[in-house]
């Protein structure tokens, strides 16, 4: 890879460790805020909630924004708006100004994410592809690793100061981006690109994705996120409930899998993607976690749990840019577009994993992992039969026979 797209890469990745960080910083210390302000767990739920339900609608738009407009504006009106709201977040007196702050801030940060994955298909050949997603997906990692810790300490002494930390952090990488990031999209590319898509058209295009080639890359999106966030939301009830463990334990856990996440999507995904395509990889992946799920029920004590989790975490961190990756390829010129409509699935997942796990849970706390297992493997089945390496046609092809 050239020094250029070298720095570029590491400029996209600071942006979107940046916006993990500020997520994992923020985790830790909402019940407080919010309990400060007198806010029972319901509205916890709904404040978490207002985020991925925003982003599903939002990120298709700032992706076909992107692909018209370019990738750098979008990117900086994603992470400044991230930043206000951050600090907005740490003045808020009451209830009703969290909410706004965090609505406010889901709709514009969800510009951050479709574009960051839109430039790095931009700007990298396709064998490199796959690699780039993953450098993305460890810096995404590792803010989710040091984001808790640091939330932690830091509101030990004040509540309010990981908010404001998060927003003058978003600010100083606005400055980098407007300074050393060059934009990725061509002019021509941006005038073909207006001249077949409006925005008018996102939800059509969302519909017609469904059925074409982008389609079942988008489902497996969804169920990436879905099996994620059902491990996730549920975790510490989880770890409690069968183990009387607390705060420190459960921290140790949720470590060890940002270290594995990180770590393997920045050493592995490329040169696996490189040698078996991304096809190979998802199909593997998929029945991978389906058995690690259920290996997750196995463990007696902390470390087997730490031995499961991190099974567990080492091919879902695979699938997600392998996934990513395939749909860039399948997307041609609308990658902005495509990239959205990933991240909408993505949303969807970070929704319904929640709500379907803390469902599953008070029914039986084995349920939410066994659940999850049949979930991947009916993915596993599904790739078996619909996912390909080979690229028949496009989103973009298929918009350009509509307005042909």
């Amino acid at each position: 890879m050239k020094a250029s797209k070298r720095k570029n890469l590491i400029i996209l990745s600071l942006t979107l460790g940046v916006v993990m960080l500020g997520f994992g910083m923020v985790m830790p210390i909402m019940p407080f805020y919010i309990e400060s302000m007198g806010a029972s767990a319901t509205q916890l739920g709904l404040l978490v909630a207002i985020s991925p339900f925003i982003q599903l609608f939002a990120s298709p738009l700032w992706g076909g924004v992107s692909d018209r407009h370019g990738r750098k504006p979008v990117l900086v009106v994603g992470l400044l708006g991230y930043g206000l709201s951050m600090l907005f977040f740490g003045l808020s007196t009451r209830l009703w100004m969290l909410f706004v702050a965090r609505g406010v801030g889901a709709l514009l940060s969800a510009a951050t994410m479709p574009t960051t994955m839109a430039y790095i298909s931009d700007s990298t050949s396709e064998q490199e592809r796959g690699g780039g997603m993953g450098v993305l997906g460890a810096a995404t990692g590792l803010g989710m690793v040091l984001g808790p810790a640091l939330g932690g300490l830091l509101g030990s002494e004040s509540l309010a100061f990981p908010f404001f930390l998060t927003a003058g952090v978003c600010l100083l990488t606005v400055l980098l981006i407007l300074l050393w990031l060059p934009e990725s999209l061509t002019e021509i590319s941006r005038q073909g690109t207006a001249a077949q898509v409006k925005l008018s058209a996102q939800l059509r295009e969302a519909w017609r994705a469904m059925f074409g080639p982008l389609g079942v890359l988008l489902i497996m999106a969804f169920l990436v996120s879905f099996g994620l966030t059902n491990f996730q939301g549920i975790f510490g009830y989880y770890a409690l409930k069968k183990f009387g463990y607390g705060t420190e334990e459960v921290g140790w856990i949720l470590t060890v899998v940002g270290v594995v996440a990180a770590v393997t999507q920045g050493a592995l995904t490329g040169p696996l993607t490189k040698r078996y395509g991304e096809a190979r990889v998802i199909k593997v992946t998929l029945l991978t976690s389906a058995i690690t799920f259920g290996l997750l029920l196995t463990a007696q004590d902390l470390v087997t749990m730490l031995i499961t989790t991190g099974l567990f975490t080492l091919p879902n961190a695979l699938l997600r840019p392998a996934v990513i990756s395939l749909t860039s390829k399948f997307a041609g010129a609308q990658q902005g577009t495509a990239m959205g409509l990933n991240n909408s699935f993505t949303s969807l997942g970070r929704v319904i994993g929640p709500i379907w796990a803390g469902f599953a849970f008070d029914l039986n706390f084995n349920l939410p992992y066994l659940s999850g297992a049949v979930i991947m493997l009916l993915g596993f089945l599904g790739s078996l039969v619909w996912v390909t390496q080979e690229q028949k046609s496009s989103l973009l092809s298929d918009l350009g026979h509509d307005h042909a």
